[in-house]
């Protein structure tokens, strides 16, 4: 399993329609292949801040299959123009503890 984690600076003044959009668009991401889950968090000191976290089965599910798709150009469509500035996307693996 892979966790995608990005910090989202949205615009200022756009949070609530930003969240009606993810709304929407959580139905694309979620019906791709690997997808397992996602949340989505908004900070508390910083109200035009939020946490998105994905898990995928594998990377390339979600850089190759997710980002390739016809589905992610409607992802980009309803949501990439509220970031101020663009994203940087990070991948991450469990570490075992026990």
């Amino acid at each position: 399993m892979i966790l995608e984690a990005v910090i989202l600076n949205i615009k200022p003044g756009l949070e609530d329609n930003f969240e009606s959009a993810f709304k929407k668009a959580s139905s694309i991401i979620s019906s791709s292949k690997g997808y397992l889950s996602h949340e989505l968090h908004r900070c508390i000191e910083a109200q035009d801040k939020y946490l998105l976290l994905v898990k995928w089965e594998t990377l390339e599910d979600h850089t190759v299959g997710f980002r390739g798709s016809a589905e992610y150009q409607e992802w980009k469509n309803l949501l990439h123009h509220f970031y101020e500035p663009f994203p940087t996307v990070e991948h991450f693996e469990e570490i075992e503890l026990a």
